[in-house]
């Protein structure tokens, strides 16, 4: 009987210990990060909250892939601009395009495996360029190419566009 009654105790107090730790999650992300993080160091598996510790880790690596898409519609937005507005290029233009040009390099080198998603990522990419063009000049879409026209080459070589100083 005894037996019985422990196991029924070991599996409320279970119960209870994930409610908890799934509470935590909810109610302070930050004091759920740490502690899950306590658990890891300690070798404490059967405490980790396995279902939310999946959820943020695949959150993460989609939150990689995210920022290369953005840095790439900010850096192909640019280019845009500099060849079609040629009248209106500025230092800022140049410098934003230096800039997400090695932003990127520096995101891939600590993400490499993000290398095989670069032809996708241009893809994506390229529509937020042309909406960051729309937003910020008085072109419009039917002025700038459906597709994209740069290479991956041609988006990390920094003898393009030429810039005319």
């Amino acid at each position: 009987m005894l037996d019985i009654e422990f196991e029924i105790e070991t599996e409320i107090n279970q119960a209870d210990r994930n409610f908890n730790l799934s509470n935590l999650y909810e109610v302070d992300f930050y004091a759920w990060t740490q502690q899950q993080s306590e658990f890891l160091v300690l070798g404490k598996w059967e405490d980790l909250d396995i279902k939310n510790l999946v959820e943020e880790i695949e959150s993460l690596g989609k939150q990689q892939k995210q920022e290369l898409r953005n840095r790439l519609g900010v850096l192909i937005g640019h280019i845009l601009k500099w060849e079609y507005q040629p009248s209106f290029r500025s230092k800022s233009w140049r410098v934003t395009i230096r800039e997400q040009r090695r932003r990127i390099k520096e995101h891939l080198l600590e993400n490499p495996s993000l290398k095989s998603y670069l032809d996708q990522a241009v893809l994506a990419a390229y529509q937020d360029g042309i909406d960051l063009v729309l937003k910020e000049t008085p072109l419009e879409e039917k002025d700038l190419p459906i597709d994209c026209i740069y290479t991956i080459e041609q988006l990390f070589d920094v003898g393009f566009p030429v810039f005319d100083d």
